[in-house]
Protein backbone atom coordinates (compact mmCIF):
# COMPACT_ATOMS: atom_id res chain seq x y z
CA UNK A 1 0.00 0.00 0.00
CA UNK A 2 0.99 3.44 -0.49
CA UNK A 3 0.02 6.38 1.29
CA UNK A 4 -0.29 9.71 -1.00
CA UNK A 5 -0.27 12.77 1.02
CA UNK A 6 -1.10 16.48 -0.11
CA UNK A 7 -0.34 18.97 2.20
CA UNK A 8 -2.80 22.12 2.86
CA UNK A 9 -4.65 24.42 5.39
CA UNK A 10 -8.50 23.09 5.53
CA UNK A 11 -10.45 26.32 5.43
CA UNK A 12 -12.37 27.54 2.89
CA UNK A 13 -10.26 31.27 2.55
CA UNK A 14 -6.96 28.85 1.99
CA UNK A 15 -8.54 26.98 -0.66
CA UNK A 16 -6.61 28.80 -4.11
CA UNK A 17 -3.55 29.74 -1.92
CA UNK A 18 -0.36 28.92 -3.17
CA UNK A 19 0.41 26.66 -0.07
CA UNK A 20 -2.65 24.60 -0.79
CA UNK A 21 -1.11 23.31 -4.36
CA UNK A 22 -0.70 19.90 -2.29
CA UNK A 23 -4.63 19.80 -1.85
CA UNK A 24 -5.03 20.76 -5.53
CA UNK A 25 -3.58 17.97 -6.60
CA UNK A 26 -5.16 15.62 -3.87
CA UNK A 27 -8.22 16.82 -5.55
CA UNK A 28 -7.51 15.80 -8.70
CA UNK A 29 -6.75 12.47 -8.22
CA UNK A 30 -9.61 12.48 -6.10
CA UNK A 31 -12.68 13.59 -9.13
CA UNK A 32 -10.31 11.63 -11.41
CA UNK A 33 -10.15 8.13 -9.58
CA UNK A 34 -13.30 8.47 -7.99
CA UNK A 35 -11.63 6.82 -4.73
CA UNK A 36 -13.79 5.37 -1.37
CA UNK A 37 -13.95 8.07 1.48
CA UNK A 38 -12.34 6.01 4.31
CA UNK A 39 -11.75 8.94 6.77
CA UNK A 40 -11.63 8.06 11.01
CA UNK A 41 -12.19 11.00 13.15
CA UNK A 42 -8.95 9.79 14.87
CA UNK A 43 -7.20 10.37 11.16
CA UNK A 44 -7.45 13.71 12.13
CA UNK A 45 -7.95 14.22 7.81
CA UNK A 46 -10.20 13.10 4.74
CA UNK A 47 -8.85 9.71 3.50
CA UNK A 48 -9.33 7.69 0.39
CA UNK A 49 -8.77 4.36 -1.06
CA UNK A 50 -8.41 3.46 -4.47
CA UNK A 51 -7.19 0.28 -5.05
CA UNK A 52 -3.46 0.06 -3.11
CA UNK A 53 -3.20 3.92 -3.07
CA UNK A 54 -4.30 5.62 -0.08
CA UNK A 55 -5.32 9.46 -0.41
CA UNK A 56 -4.77 11.68 2.62
CA UNK A 57 -5.77 15.76 2.88
CA UNK A 58 -4.32 16.54 6.53
CA UNK A 59 -7.47 18.75 8.18
CA UNK A 60 -5.06 20.02 10.89
CA UNK A 61 -3.45 22.69 9.17
CA UNK A 62 -0.27 22.55 7.31
CA UNK A 63 1.92 23.26 10.79
CA UNK A 64 0.51 20.08 12.70
CA UNK A 65 0.07 18.11 9.37
CA UNK A 66 2.18 15.24 10.88
CA UNK A 67 0.00 14.26 13.40
CA UNK A 68 -2.39 12.68 10.69
CA UNK A 69 -0.15 11.72 8.41
CA UNK A 70 1.17 9.72 11.16
CA UNK A 71 -2.13 8.52 12.87
CA UNK A 72 -2.75 7.08 9.02
CA UNK A 73 0.74 5.28 8.74
CA UNK A 74 0.30 3.74 11.89
CA UNK A 75 -3.17 2.14 11.06
CA UNK A 76 -2.48 1.40 7.50
CA UNK A 77 1.49 0.62 7.73
CA UNK A 78 1.96 1.89 4.38
CA UNK A 79 4.97 0.39 2.46
CA UNK A 80 6.16 4.16 0.38
CA UNK A 81 4.23 7.89 1.44
CA UNK A 82 4.67 10.04 -0.95
CA UNK A 83 3.91 14.04 0.06
CA UNK A 84 2.97 16.52 -2.64
CA UNK A 85 3.74 20.50 -1.01
CA UNK A 86 4.76 23.48 -2.60
CA UNK A 87 8.09 24.55 -2.59
CA UNK A 88 9.61 28.51 -2.56
CA UNK A 89 12.79 27.93 -4.08
CA UNK A 90 11.13 26.09 -7.24
CA UNK A 91 9.92 28.32 -9.83
CA UNK A 92 6.44 28.52 -10.69
CA UNK A 93 5.50 25.82 -13.49
CA UNK A 94 8.62 23.66 -12.17
CA UNK A 95 8.15 20.09 -10.39
CA UNK A 96 11.11 18.34 -8.49
CA UNK A 97 10.96 15.36 -6.96
CA UNK A 98 13.04 14.30 -3.88
CA UNK A 99 13.07 11.05 -1.57
CA UNK A 100 14.22 11.90 1.94
CA UNK A 101 16.14 14.94 3.07
CA UNK A 102 15.40 18.47 5.17
CA UNK A 103 12.60 19.97 5.52
CA UNK A 104 14.23 23.32 4.18
CA UNK A 105 12.30 25.64 6.65
CA UNK A 106 8.15 24.01 5.31
CA UNK A 107 6.32 23.67 8.42
CA UNK A 108 4.40 21.40 6.84
CA UNK A 109 7.61 18.88 6.12
CA UNK A 110 8.57 19.29 9.43
CA UNK A 111 5.79 18.42 10.98
CA UNK A 112 5.96 14.89 9.31
CA UNK A 113 9.56 14.72 9.69
CA UNK A 114 9.12 14.99 13.54
CA UNK A 115 6.19 12.42 13.57
CA UNK A 116 7.40 9.64 11.34
CA UNK A 117 10.79 11.04 10.38
CA UNK A 118 11.89 12.27 6.68
CA UNK A 119 12.44 8.89 4.81
CA UNK A 120 9.48 9.64 1.98
CA UNK A 121 9.28 10.64 -1.39
CA UNK A 122 8.39 14.29 -2.13
CA UNK A 123 6.62 15.79 -5.31
CA UNK A 124 8.33 19.59 -5.01
CA UNK A 125 5.63 21.86 -6.47
CA UNK A 126 7.37 25.57 -7.63
CA UNK A 127 5.15 28.62 -6.36
CA UNK A 128 8.28 31.21 -7.13
CA UNK A 129 9.19 33.07 -3.91
CA UNK A 130 8.70 36.87 -3.31
CA UNK A 131 11.95 39.23 -3.73
CA UNK A 132 10.94 40.82 0.19
CA UNK A 133 12.01 37.88 2.59
CA UNK A 134 9.78 39.27 4.76
CA UNK A 135 6.46 38.97 2.87
CA UNK A 136 6.85 34.93 2.53
CA UNK A 137 3.95 34.03 4.82
CA UNK A 138 1.72 36.14 3.24
CA UNK A 139 3.01 35.24 -0.36
CA UNK A 140 2.09 31.24 0.49
CA UNK A 141 -0.99 32.27 1.85
CA UNK A 142 -2.18 34.62 -0.99
CA UNK A 143 -4.32 33.20 -4.08
CA UNK A 144 -2.09 32.13 -7.37
CA UNK A 145 -3.00 35.53 -9.94
CA UNK A 146 -5.18 34.80 -12.80
CA UNK A 147 -2.58 34.74 -14.90
CA UNK A 148 -1.06 31.63 -13.20
CA UNK A 149 -4.00 29.91 -13.44
CA UNK A 150 -3.33 28.16 -16.69
CA UNK A 151 -0.09 27.55 -15.67
CA UNK A 152 -1.10 25.92 -12.35
CA UNK A 153 -3.68 23.38 -13.97
CA UNK A 154 -0.60 22.35 -16.20
CA UNK A 155 0.94 21.89 -13.10
CA UNK A 156 -1.02 20.01 -11.08
CA UNK A 157 -1.98 17.56 -14.00
CA UNK A 158 1.51 16.70 -14.17
CA UNK A 159 2.01 16.34 -10.35
CA UNK A 160 -0.73 13.90 -10.14
CA UNK A 161 0.42 12.04 -12.69
CA UNK A 162 3.56 11.93 -11.01
CA UNK A 163 2.20 11.09 -7.91
CA UNK A 164 0.08 7.75 -9.53
CA UNK A 165 3.42 6.81 -11.35
CA UNK A 166 5.52 6.91 -8.16
CA UNK A 167 2.82 4.56 -6.44
CA UNK A 168 3.59 2.01 -8.76
CA UNK A 169 6.78 2.29 -10.32
CA UNK A 170 9.01 3.62 -7.14
CA UNK A 171 10.99 6.73 -6.87
CA UNK A 172 14.58 5.57 -8.68
CA UNK A 173 12.62 4.69 -11.99
CA UNK A 174 10.23 7.74 -12.16
CA UNK A 175 12.66 10.25 -11.37
CA UNK A 176 15.00 8.97 -13.68
CA UNK A 177 12.57 9.71 -16.46
CA UNK A 178 11.47 12.58 -15.46
CA UNK A 179 12.87 16.14 -15.90
CA UNK A 180 12.46 18.64 -13.35
CA UNK A 181 14.67 21.38 -15.58
CA UNK A 182 11.11 21.43 -17.31
CA UNK A 183 9.21 24.49 -17.39
CA UNK A 184 5.11 23.49 -17.78
CA UNK A 185 4.58 27.18 -18.31
CA UNK A 186 7.25 28.01 -20.86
Amino acid sequence: MVLIVGLGNPDEKYLRNRHNVGFMVLDKLIGDLKPTPVSKSSFRGELYKYRNILLLKPMTYMNLSGESVQAVAHYYKPERIIVIHDELDIDLGRIKLKHDGGHGGHNGLKSIDAHIGSDYDRIRIGISKPSDKSKVISYVLSDFSKEEQECLEKVIDKAAELALELSEKGFKEVQSRFSSRQNLCS
